[in-house]
């Protein structure tokens, strides 16, 4: 059953992420109150080592008084065992970012929690929703939606110009509560980027002031928008490295040096050994499998075969194994020409 509280417990304010599981002993969902409704939805930590929207949080209201926010706040507070650890998630446990309405994962304890948070919130009303992230390799800050409609790509454009489209994966937070209002999903670089505090701190507060979110067209100098095509993983059989030669697939040391970067065909993205067919598999957004459209092994490398711009490369090896190892984007040009309002 979901746990819920009027307003924060004492000390949430200046808890870490690794002792907030002290005082927030579960996932969580606060309201607080404001000024104006509906309220604005925040989800952070949906995984333990992502703890920018915490401190984004208690950064934003540690300068502005709970019982005086312009708007009301719902706040969601996932995965703390998974925090107290400082990883993603734990070892046999559901991704929290994988669980919402929609996910082709099993049903369980975690996704009908999700389940019950959004028709907490389809009840309550809302007025937008935010899903705080890191990322664990270098990606630059940016936002992400999954509807092409101007008044998403408006709350995206608040946070980046850079704006990423995309359907798949399923049971990802911001895919759910896009069926209740305008969502995103915030990407603030790696958790030691203060940048990313501060910056995910001041959009809450813009957005906790907007008084509603145009439906009209972002202006097309203000807006780089992307669309995510395939997920690239490894599959469990296939070892992989930054530093063994002897691998089945090393990677370079700065293979996430290559996000957001539009590459070329060719681009080598690994030396492959023992003779190996492709070491990766990619998914469309349909889920159909499609590895031999963008990529091939050429004189025991692993190789784009046509220009692609990736996201999400990681030097870290859990991360790959728990996730996936990239996404490949390619740019959109123009906009929806009509919106798509969401039932709210």
């Amino acid at each position: 059953m979901l746990r819920q509280q009027e307003g924060l417990p004492a000390g949430f304010l200046d808890t870490p992420a690794e002792a907030l599981h002290r005082i927030v002993p579960e996932p969580t969902l606060f309201h607080l109150p404001g000024r104006r409704s509906p309220a604005l939805f925040v989800s952070i930590l949906l995984h333990g080592n992502e703890p920018v929207g915490l401190h984004a949080i208690q950064q934003m209201l540690g300068t502005l008084p709970t019982s005086e926010l312009p708007r009301g706040l719902s706040l969601f507070v996932g995965n703390v065992a998974a925090a107290r650890d400082g990883v993603r998630r734990l070892e046999g446990q559901a991704d929290f970012n994988r669980i919402w309405p929609g996910t082709e994962a099993p049903d369980g304890p975690e996704s009908r929690l999700a389940a019950e948070v959004v028709e907490t919130m389809r009840s309550r009303g809302v007025f937008a929703s935010v899903d705080i992230h890191n990322n664990t390799g270098l990606n630059p800050h940016y936002a992400c939606i999954n509807r092409l409609d101007h008044r998403y790509l408006r709350l995206a454009t608040l946070f980046s110009r850079t704006v990423v489209y995309f359907i798949r994966p399923r049971g990802v937070q911001s895919m759910a509560f896009a069926e209740l209002c305008p969502a995103v999903t915030l990407e603030c670089g790696k958790p030691a980027d203060r940048h990313g505090v501060d910056h995910a701190a001041d959009y809450i507060r813009a957005c906790l002031n907007l008084a509603e979110l145009p439906d009209t067209p972002v202006p097309a100098h203000d807006l780089d928008l992307f669309h995510t095509v395939a997920q690239v993983k490894i599959p469990p059989e296939v070892r992989i490295s930054f530093k063994d030669p002897e691998t089945d697939l090393l990677f370079a040391p700065d293979l996430d040096h290559m996000n957001f970067r539009e590459l070329p065909a060719g681009t080598v993205l690994g030396t492959v050994n023992g003779g190996r067919s492709l070491p990766v598999t990619a998914h469309d957004e349909q889920g159909a499998e499609v590895s031999p459209h963008y990529f091939v092994v050429e004189h025991e490398r692993l190789v784009l075969r046509r220009p692609m711009m990736p996201s999400m490369l990681t030097l870290d090896e859990r991360v790959i194994r728990q996730d996936c190892l990239c996404y490949l984007m390619e740019r959109m040009d123009g906009q929806p020409e009509n919106s798509h309002p969401a039932s709210e």
